[in-house]
């Protein structure tokens, strides 16, 4: 990596320009990953789950299609990042106060029947080919899927090294 302006970017920036997996490894980036001028756009697939969902009732073979997804996006080269997320029972929602505080408070944020019970983040050419692998999760994780782009936005130029 060049030394100088791209370096201090990335050291200092606290929103994912680039793919998620960048920060979470503290700049060392995966085999054959270098940092370009133009990425590829990144896609949220996010798995919805009705409230009342109970993980324990996957059947071995619903768990086999998700890894089999997971391997073969993988090998597609589209998969930066994938996780399941804890019930929805066990969310803490935050909102700001009028007089400026915090309120933390148990569960959802908004009163829903569904929430995301797992996400993955991919890097692909177009929507097009985010909703193509949106379509293959419907399918492994036998349920509604989101798809939506994330936005990119440089960092502040005021934004120091600390």
């Amino acid at each position: 990596m060049k030394r100088g302006m791209d370096e201090k970017f990335w050291t200092i920036c606290r929103i994912p320009v680039q793919p998620f997996v960048v920060i979470v490894k503290a700049g060392n980036l995966p085999a054959g990953r270098r940092f370009k001028e133009k990425t590829m756009p990144q896609y949220l697939v996010a798995i919805h789950h009705p409230d009342n969902y109970v993980p324990s009732l996957e059947d071995a073979a619903m768990v086999e299609d998700i890894h089999a997804l997971n391997r073969e996006m993988i090998a597609a080269g589209v998969r930066l990042f994938a996780g399941g997320l804890s019930p929805v029972s066990k969310a803490k929602s935050l909102r700001k106060e009028p007089e400026g505080g915090v309120l933390i408070t148990d569960g959802p944020y908004m009163e829903a029947k569904e929430h995301v019970g797992g996400f993955w983040i991919l890097e692909t050419a177009d929507m097009d080919q985010a909703v193509a692998w949106g379509r293959k999760a419907v399918v492994a994780c036998r349920a509604p899927v989101e798809v939506r782009e994330f936005l990119f936005r440089p960092a502040p130029k005021e934004a120091t090294e600390r």
